[in-house]
């Protein structure tokens, strides 16, 4: 996908990520923290997301950054989630936002690249109990990502 997005580093677990969202509001540290999960004797991989608190010293999934970047920190993650499963092609990504309007927001991004994603990646949504192709125009609970 040739969206335009940041320049991101990852350490050699090939498993946290971290780049600079730039705007109005100056540089702030955004990280990507991928973690294995087991549910039921399927291991996937669960993706979290959000600034870095200095402070406490941890991802803080509840900030909100505000400086006008949104579609390039989503493609930015976008692109974290295809070097991931690049590095590890049998795995599965979970993604669910960290709020029910994040989670919507997810499902925008994805719906409006739609085409581009189903070329590279299987992506259902979780709906009503259960996981489905993902579909436009429906309000999905949570994604899960793999390649083709």
């Amino acid at each position: 996908m040739n969206l335009d997005k940041y320049e991101y580093m990852m350490d050699e677990t090939l498993l946290n990520f971290q780049f600079e969202s730039l705007g109005p509001n100056g540089r702030v540290l955004k990280v990507i923290v991928v973690t294995p999960q087991n549910s039921n004797g399927v291991t996937y991989f669960n993706l979290a997301f959000g600034d870095w608190d200095k402070a406490q010293q941890k991802l803080d999934d509840l900030s909100i950054t505000n400086n006008n970047d949104r579609e390039k920190v989503l493609a930015t993650v976008a692109a974290v989630v295809l070097e991931f499963l690049n590095n590890f092609p049998d795995m599965m990504v979970y993604a669910e936002g960290s709020t029910p309007s994040r989670t919507r927001l997810y499902q925008i991004g994805i719906a409006s690249q739609y085409e581009k994603i189903s070329s590279l990646l299987h992506v259902y949504g979780f709906v009503n109990g259960q996981w489905e192709e993902f579909r436009k125009g429906y309000n999905y609970e949570a994604f899960l990502v793999s390649l083709k």
